[in-house]
């Protein structure tokens, strides 16, 4: 069994079969007392000792089958935590089982874990936590076997002030009043699908929640959940439609939850309570992606997972591909083609920013003293996704190949897999394609950076549109203004105006006569769609529209995604005339954002993370 470079666990001499959480939240001095028995299972004779992973937690106890035990924390290690060993006081056999009970406390700073003030939220009246445990921070939480190769069933009993809610990623088990405190609750989950560690995930927040289809509810605070149950209300088409791709949906609940403007990602998958970010209630199919690609991952990720963060293209990749074969199913193989199109470019884009030579670009890295965040990209999407397609094409096209990915996620189901058995079984399910299979260069594909040897030849029909009307602003002179009309942009889709504004973001500005003529005929100050909005700004700051720098800020700071938030701060801080507002803007919200973001930034605006924060 290959060993996991991100983790300090012992999983080749023993392995978790299930998890009983118990927490208690405490919202003044941001940590959780927790309690966590891990069911482990011996995988030799004489086994007596095990390491689990931690991060910052502060260890109270460790007991085995009710016995105190001797337990020590290794060295700590600069992003993979402390390894926890501890030495049992019995031996037990291949197959037997031990309970071992950790009593332990978090870290306000842990890792997993977003404390938000009761400003940070849309409700202003009380305070909320969201965990975020991919790839590497559930150890930061709950000491366990924290590698995406060992899968566990859980169960939890949280304790939360009576006026707020918990909800995890896990099937709800009811509630009561806690006998300890009458001013508290708990709320009870349990999750009977083994699922890695990474995906254990909770919220507890001023929430509610609507029902939005027979097996999904969508969750939010109450300033949000009326909106997102209208936004959301497809979910159960587009479950449906993954069902007939992939095969039945195993986890029984498909939840939703809107999370704080302040969230710093699009999306996650977490089983039975999908996480996404507010500015996907745009009004129109901004969030079709998104939530197409969490619900793929129901299959591909949580059900099939990558053996290690070096194989997290075996996630992504096949994640992205269904989200596209789901886009096909709802809207045309156009659609796929003009998706597949963009996907191409973020690629592009990944590979120039890391460099074309940068190991961290290979289909399948070397995570060998790698921080996994470090290596975070679209490359394991779209790299995957683009070698998916090119064998789909030699092998017979998107029907042939959509056979094999549901027989790989049906025979892999409940475990975690390497590149190495994915390729193994894609020769033995197209076993009278060999010849064309051995031509591939997997090589060049898996093991080398940069661009992958070959670029797929995508139908462009969707994309000539974009292409055509953006060279026609490109080429105008002023005298040619006049010829643009509002029916130039009324044929096209939210995802082809997205691509408009995309292609004119890599030409040089627009003359500021245009932009506004571009306002004037097109009305796009009044879109609500956060990709097309956050395109237009830029564009407009970009050309010294002085009345856009107003717009351009209140998005930066009115949601967290980070995908928005940085390089809207970036371009503002590009027009010198407005530099130092830009500057005093972030310092007065700084509080108020996500620690990861509010850092980034700071970066980019090169601000000293000691100045005052008062304007």
């Amino acid at each position: 069994m290959s060993l996991d470079p991100c983790s300090f666990c012992s999983f080749t001499r023993c392995v978790t079969k299930h998890l009983n959480l118990n927490l208690h939240l405490d919202f003044d001095r941001r940590v959780i007392r927790g309690k966590v028995a891990l069911t482990i299972e011996a995988l030799e004779d004489r086994f007596s000792a095990l390491t689990l992973d931690t991060r910052d937690l502060k260890l109270m106890s460790v007991f085995a089958n009710g016995q105190p035990t001797r337990f020590n924390l290794g060295p700590k290690h600069s992003f993979k935590g402390t390894p926890l060993d501890i030495t049992l006081p019995f031996d037990i056999s291949r197959g037997q089982q031990v309970i071992v009970e950790v009593t332990y406390e978090t870290s306000p700073s842990a890792s997993a874990l977003q404390w938000l003030t009761p400003e940070q939220t849309a409700g202003k009246k009380h305070p909320y936590l969201f965990s975020q445990c991919q790839a590497h921070h559930c150890r930061s939480m709950v000491p366990c076997q924290d590698s995406p190769s060992i899968k566990h069933t859980y169960y939890a009993q949280v304790s939360v002030p009576k006026d707020l809610v918990a909800v995890m990623s896990a099937m709800r088990d009811g509630q009561e009043v806690d006998p300890q405190d009458n001013n508290r609750i708990i709320y009870r989950f349990r999750q009977p699908v083994p699922m890695p560690s990474y995906l254990i995930a909770i919220v507890v927040g001023a929430l509610e929640s609507r029902e939005i289809g027979p097996r999904s509810r969508v969750w939010s605070e109450k300033e949000f959940v009326d909106k997102a149950a209208f936004e959301f209300s497809e979910t159960e088409n587009m479950l449906k439609t993954a069902e007939d791709l992939a095969g039945p949906y195993v986890w029984g609940q498909y939840d939703i939850l809107v999370l704080p403007p302040s969230f710093p990602y699009g999306g996650m998958e977490n089983p039975c309570l999908t996480f996404a970010t507010p500015t996907l209630l745009a009004g129109d199919k901004s969030l079709s992606n998104v939530i197409a690609h969490e619900i793929s991952h129901s299959w591909t990720g949580n059900l099939v997972t990558n053996k290690t963060w070096e194989h997290f293209w075996l996630n992504e990749g096949h994640t992205v591909y269904l989200e596209r074969m789901i886009g096909r199913c709802l809207e045309s193989e156009q659609f796929r083609q003009f998706k597949a199109m963009g996907g191409w470019k973020d690629l592009q884009d990944s590979v120039n920013t890391f460099g074309a030579n940068n190991p961290l670009t290979n289909l399948v890295p070397s995570l060998q003293d790698v921080d996994p965040d470090d290596a975070f990209s679209s490359v394991p999407y779209e790299k995957g996704f683009a070698l998916l397609y090119y064998l789909e094409e030699l092998m017979g096209g998107p029907e042939v190949f959509m056979g094999f990915v549901k027989s790989y996620i049906q025979l892999f189901a409940y475990s975690s897999v390497s590149t190495e058995e994915w390729k193994n079984y894609l020769f033995t399910y197209f076993k009278d394609k060999v010849d064309v299979l051995n031509k591939v260069d997997w090589n060049a594909w898996m093991f080398t950076p940069g661009m992958p040897p070959v670029k797929p030849q995508y139908d462009t029909t969707l994309a000539d549109a974009c292409i055509a009307l953006s060279q026609k602003w490109l080429k105008a002179k002023e005298q040619d203004l006049g010829s643009f009309k509002e029916s130039d942009v009324k044929r096209l889709s939210s995802h082809q105006l997205t691509e408009f504004l995309s292609l004119l973001l890599q030409e040089n500005p627009l003359p500021l006569s245009h932009v506004k003529k571009m306002q004037e005929v097109y009305k796009l100050n009044a879109c609500t769609n956060s990709e097309i909005r956050f395109r237009w700004l830029r564009l407009c700051v970009r050309s010294r529209w002085e009345e856009a720098v107003p717009l351009a800020l209140k998005m930066a700071t009115e949601q967290g995604r980070m995908k928005f938030t940085r390089p809207l701060f970036r371009e503002v801080v590009n027009f010198e005339k407005y530099r130092d507002q830009a500057v005093q803007l972030f310092l007065a919200h700084r509080a108020g954002m996500h620690p990861v973001t509010a850092g980034l930034v700071a970066k980019d605006l090169k601000v000293n993370t000691s100045d005052s924060t008062t304007p």
